[in-house]
């Protein structure tokens, strides 16, 4: 396998994931600031144009940060971070999703339409307008979400999943870029802080 690895919250999702889990990708790096992702050479592989991607040994090439880790989880050994049963894989999901949806989305989208535009504005349709709502979309979800913990450990309870390495990359990214941890969210903050003190936070 081949990681299409680069700087960015997305690329490091994967490499997170893949150091819990105990796998050592092969990479190669790619030029996101300089465009290298929308050159001829990188989107015969990808044709979104997007990072990171995973090229597997028969050519077949896989984008989309969780399918990416959906794909090593099941195909190496050792303990889930999906879930061993239905149950729990549907869990992990369920987060996933919702914290993909409601806090990244707006989070990364806030970020692109201000204080990553002039990056973004010839690659996608940017709303610069939108930027400080999104951005409070993010923040009033992360409210909700540690208003849902309690006591947990982690997202999916005492199991360290994938919804918990795509908050952390994601608010750590955030935090670098104006839109930090509010430290009235007790659990989001401490959460944060467990998983950064964790080896793979270097990955």
């Amino acid at each position: 396998m081949l990681f299409y690895d680069s700087v960015g919250p997305n690329p490091q999702v994967v490499r997170v994931f893949a150091h819990e889990r105990g796998i050592a990708l092969n990479s190669t790096r790619i030029d996101l600031r300089g465009g290298e992702n929308r050159q001829p050479a990188y989107m015969a592989k990808n044709p979104a144009g997007q990072m990171p991607c995973l090229e597997l040994p028969d050519g077949t090439v896989l984008t989309e940060i969780t399918a990416l880790c959906e794909y090593l989880d099941e195909v190496s050994p050792g303990p889930s971070l999906i879930g061993a049963t239905p149950v729990e894989r549907a869990q992990t999901r369920m987060w996933t999703r919702r914290i993909d949806l409601n806090i990244v989305e707006p989070l990364t989208n806030g970020f692109r339409f201000s204080q990553g535009l002039k990056l973004f504005e010839n690659r996608i349709h940017c709303i610069p307008q939108a930027a400080d709502d999104l951005k409070q979309i993010a923040q009033e979800k992360l409210i909700w979400l540690n208003g849902l913990m309690g006591s947990n450990r982690f997202i999916c309870g005492d199991r360290l999943t994938l919804a918990d390495i795509l908050l952390f990359c994601f608010l750590d990214f955030g935090a670098k870029v104006g839109q930090p941890i509010n430290p009235a969210n007790g659990w989001i903050v401490a959460h944060h802080a467990m998983m950064a003190a964790r080896p793979s936070a270097q990955a």
